[in-house]
């Protein structure tokens, strides 16, 4: 089980492809907030609800400040697919080695249906202009989840 984030924690570096194959990385946002969320799948209703969400909500983000990244275990092709597919605007990366995902707290136990599996733990962590966690959110629902942290920051 991956240790969970807490605020003042250094957000772990990272850089990962795009849905373009293109290297993002945490410290190119260096100087503004980024909301990095972790999802467990493009392309599956809850996910694609969330992606949507952020999508509609960039422009009103992106003017107070905020970057977004979204960050799943899948390969850039189903990323691409993603984006295309519903028309996302917001950065998505992918993580198949889960290697971001578990230092960020976002792999390892959760309930589904009643039962313990292995997976991604919908997250989302708020880093700073310096790159440190404001906020660690973890086990968040994917409807109302940004509507909620809108709401949470204050904008």
């Amino acid at each position: 089980m991956s240790e969970r984030l807490q605020p003042g924690d250094t957000a772990p570096a990272f850089t990962l492809p795009d849905a373009d194959g293109k290297p993002v990385s945490l410290a190119d946002h260096r100087g503004r907030k980024v909301i990095v969320y972790f999802y467990p799948a493009a392309l599956t209703p809850g996910c694609t609800k969330q992606a949507c969400d952020f999508t509609d909500n960039l422009e009103f983000l992106a003017g107070h400040g905020y970057d977004v990244i979204g960050v799943s275990p899948d390969q850039p092709e189903k990323l691409a697919k993603f984006r295309e597919t519903e028309n996302l605007k917001v950065t998505l990366v992918g993580d198949p080695d889960k290697k971001v995902l578990e230092a960020y707290g976002a792999f390892g136990e959760k309930k589904l249906y009643g039962k313990t599996v292995t997976g991604v733990i919908r997250s989302t962590v708020i880093v700073d202009e310096d790159g440190k966690v404001e906020r660690a959110l973890y086990n968040v629902k994917a409807t109302g989840h940004v509507a909620k942290i809108i709401k949470d920051l204050g904008l």
